[in-house]
Parts: structure tokens; sequence; C-alpha cells
């Protein structure tokens, strides 16, 4: 199992990954699978600020991790909101493990203080959303701080959600700034930065 930076060439591998859930489950609440050059827009957007990566076996990518702006205002600089996808082939190997304790490296080297997920969280599960990632993001460290009551509607049914939380860094006064990712890219990849 090896993780590096994603690029636009791996686009096509992600989208592929990606697509499974907009089409089969409420995990994501996107209703159309998005174009490939909307899916290298989104990646290379996201890597002007924060990590983006991908786990490979064999060369095949496997799955893909992401953190990307919480919310849009300069207070929240130090939260972000965090995003993974496991190829469906491939789960229950540790692979969610692995790559989100390599973003949370990453999130640390940055300066992000706090981690946020949003997850699917069903009334009743179904063939479409289960509970398995909050236990996961529990297992992870995480702990649930709020529920949206069926407020996403998908396969002609509602959905709830919650948010999810995890603190990585110190909270203190004069807060330094957050480091651009390519910043502390080559620290920790060059180098094998581990902060575990």
């Amino acid at each position: 199992m090896n993780i590096r930076t994603a690029t636009i060439q791996d686009a096509n591998a992600l989208l592929d990954i990606y697509a499974y859930y907009v089409l089969n489950t409420a995990i994501t609440f996107e209703y159309d699978v998005p174009t490939l050059a909307d899916f290298q827009n989104r990646i290379t957007s996201i890597l002007n600020k924060y990590p983006y990566i991908v786990t490979t076996i064999n060369n095949k990518i496997v799955g893909y991790a992401y953190a990307n702006t919480f919310k849009n205002r300069a207070a929240y600089d130090w939260s972000v909101e965090m995003t993974i996808y496991i190829d469906i082939n491939y789960q229950k190997q540790g692979i969610g493990k692995k790559l989100y304790e390599t973003m949370e490296d990453l999130l640390k080297l940055q300066g992000i203080t706090n981690i946020n997920a949003c997850i699917t969280y069903p009334d009743k599960e179904d063939e479409y959303a289960n509970k398995n990632s909050v236990s996961f993001h529990e297992h992870m460290g995480y702990q649930l701080v709020g529920q949206f009551h069926q407020c996403g509607y998908k396969f002609n049914r509602w959905y709830s959600m919650v948010w999810m939380e995890k603190m990585i860094g110190e909270h203190v006064i004069n807060q330094p700034e957050v480091k651009p990712f390519r910043e502390i890219e080559k620290i920790y990849f060059n180098k094998n930065y581990n902060l575990h």
C-alpha cells in the first residue's frame, strides 16, 4: 500500500471510484456523476490549499481522501471538512485508516486544529446508506456534535446527516497562520515525516 499526492492524471480513476457512490448510495447527496473536467477542477482547486491524497496497491488507485474548506470565512481557516472514498472492492482492508492517519499528519503540519466530517445518517439503514461511516469515525477519534434530520432527499427517500469532529491541534492566542499544502508536502513525503 502506497500513499501519495493526487494528480490531475488520477482524475479518471478517482471518478470511477466516486461514480459508484453517486449512482448506488446515499453516502453522497450528489445525484449526477461529475464530468471528468469538473472532477479535474475539483482536484486542482483543493490542492491549491489542502491535501488531496490517493492510496495505491500495485499501482492501482484504491482510495482517496482530501480536506476542503469548512466555511468560507477567515475565522474558520483552522478548520477543514474531511472526505474519503474507498474502491468498493477494497473495503475493510485498513485503507481508510491509513488515509486518515496520513491526512491528520499533513493537516497538523499545515497548522489545522479541527477536522469535521459530514456523514449520511439514515434513520433506518437500507440498501443505500448505513451507519458504518459513523462507527469508523468514532474509531478514529471523532465525536458526534450535531444532527440534521431528514435534510437530504435521494432515491425517493429522506436521509438525515450528522457532523462529527476531531481536534488535532492546540488552540492558542495568536494562532499561527495555516501553511499551504504545497509548502509542507515535500517535508512529509520526501523525508517520510511521521507524527506518530
